[in-house]
């Protein structure tokens, strides 16, 4: 974990990519008053206008399932390029939106040395057989804190997470793990997860508070989807240092302060 100090440490949130142009005015009211207070490097993803880009991205062809059952987006260097595309695009109108309301901001690729990832799995099911794919996908490694200069209140970072490999090439990284190994190198007290649910739902209940312990278990044995790639980030930021996860689609004040959402704790 890179040296900080509390005047220094930000709060890390990571936009999804499915519910980010849903989010009103009032939302980035919220989060520009909570800036001026605390730095933000904000994470996004990119899934919904990467399959508006080009519907061929939502075929279930695009996805692929590796030999442990984890699922990835099927990454060539074209899925490279469309995902530089769409979040440009997308970093325009947040910048833009942060702007507006006095929060200075400015843009990141996690490939330009901020994000490092190891030698992703090569072996996917296609067609009922494993075979070996080229998949341009990998586990984060390391983060270099020292790439996101200013990280002052009144200034936000937008990361894109790509990431770059021990051979040089840039690749994909899950978004919310991203943002949990951010959140850990910075030395952030807390990792806001804003997606499209509003809470952790287990047997139809929804769960305003859950120890790692017990979202990991529920992560192994009855999450799926995208909310099993949540609850692993939020235990990987957890084993990483930070103090609390919360999982929501509410006000990032509202997030923090616990009035709503799902907050996942150490104990």
């Amino acid at each position: 974990m890179s040296e900080t100090t509390p005047m220094n440490t930000p709060t890390v949130v990571k936009l999804g990519g499915s519910c980010l142009d849903g989010l009103a005015g009032d939302w980035w009211d919220g989060l520009a008053r909570h800036g001026r207070d605390e730095p933000l490097v904000l994470v996004h993803g990119w899934s919904k206008p990467l399959k508006q880009l080009r519907p061929r991205y939502s075929e279930p062809s695009a996805i692929l399932r590796d030999r442990y059952g984890n699922q990835s987006r099927w990454t060539t260097p074209e899925v490279i390029a469309d995902i530089k595309t769409v979040s440009a695009r997308l970093a325009e109108d947040v910048l833009g939106l942060l702007e507006q309301r006095g929060i200075t901001a400015e843009r990141l690729l996690g490939s330009d040395g901020l994000v490092t990832a190891g030698e992703g799995e090569r072996w996917w099911w296609r067609d009922k057989q494993l075979v070996e794919l080229e998949n341009l996908v990998g586990p984060i490694t390391g983060v270099d804190a020292e790439a996101l200069k200013n990280l002052q209140p009144g200034h936000a970072h937008l990361v894109t997470p790509l990431a770059r490999d021990a051979a040089g090439r840039e690749v994909n990284t899950d978004a919310d793990r991203a943002a949990a190994a951010i959140a850990g190198a910075t030395g952030a007290t807390v990792l806001v997860l804003v997606t499209d649910v509003p809470h952790l739902l287990i047997d139809s209940e929804p769960v305003r508070r859950i120890t790692a312990e017990a979202a990991a278990a529920f992560r192994d044995k009855g999450a799926t989807g995208g909310m099993r790639k949540k609850l692993r980030a939020a235990g990987e930021a957890l084993d990483a240092g930070v103090d609390r996860v919360v999982i929501g689609n509410a006000a990032v004040t509202d997030l923090l302060t616990a009035r709503t959402g799902t907050v996942i704790t150490r104990t």
